[in-house]
């Protein structure tokens, strides 16, 4: 079953409002943050692409190998299913992700089909492929479908934002922040939001593209 899909602002407004009723510490990250973006994607190949680029890089990283890949035209399946590695690596890929890039071209995925599975099903499709792992694929799943309930707790931003405001001793992990984030189901992806604008306040700097 597919649950609540974030569509508009007033749904990402009405996601803070439950959290920061419930958890004082998000009421007081929302007062430094102010209102949260929406942070909505048309869903596809280039989307699910711009996340497998975004991995393990810095997001101004990401942002400049992004750009180069635009202007080369090769944010197409089919441009990049035919393109040469230089051609890739060229626009700033390295050699593994231009495989995973090249495999995501030739896996023919259904986007579309995917709007209608569940949320753990959108996820064990994706992570089927080479190169996708959860954080991946819990990311298309929140900008690219819109769901409300889906987090990605072995982002590092979200870690060493919940640090910060949970005042722990030391980045949670993977598995105890996933834990933390049951307590703000079901809108979790609105949790993420909320603790990536409080890191680009805390830190200065984005934490995600």
């Amino acid at each position: 079953m597919v649950g609540r899909i974030i569509e508009t602002e007033a749904c990402v407004a009405e996601g803070a409002l439950w959290l920061a009723t419930r958890e004082p510490r998000f009421a007081e990250a929302l007062e430094l943050t102010g209102p949260l973006p929406l942070r909505r994607r048309d869903g596809g190949f280039h989307n699910l692409l711009g996340a497998i680029v975004s991995q393990q890089v810095s997001v101004a990283a990401a942002d400049a190998i992004w750009r180069r890949m635009e202007a080369a035209g090769m944010t197409r399946a089919e441009a990049v299913a035919t393109a040469t590695e230089e051609a890739l690596r060229a626009c700033g890929l390295s050699r593994q992700k231009v495989r995973y890039a090249q495999a995501l071209a030739a896996a023919g995925i259904d986007f579309d089909a995917l709007r209608g599975l569940p949320d753990e099903d959108v996820v064990g499709t994706l992570v089927a492929l080479p190169g996708i792992g959860r954080w991946t694929a819990e990311i298309y799943a929140m900008f690219s479908l819109g769901r409300a309930d889906v987090f990605a707790p072995a982002d590092l931003a979200l870690q060493e934002s919940a640090r910060l405001l949970f005042g722990l001793e030391a980045r949670p992990s993977e598995k105890a922040l996933r834990a933390m984030a049951s307590d703000w189901s079901p809108w979790r992806a609105v949790a993420a939001r909320l603790l990536w604008a409080y890191y680009r306040v805390a830190k200065d700097r984005e934490g995600i593209r």
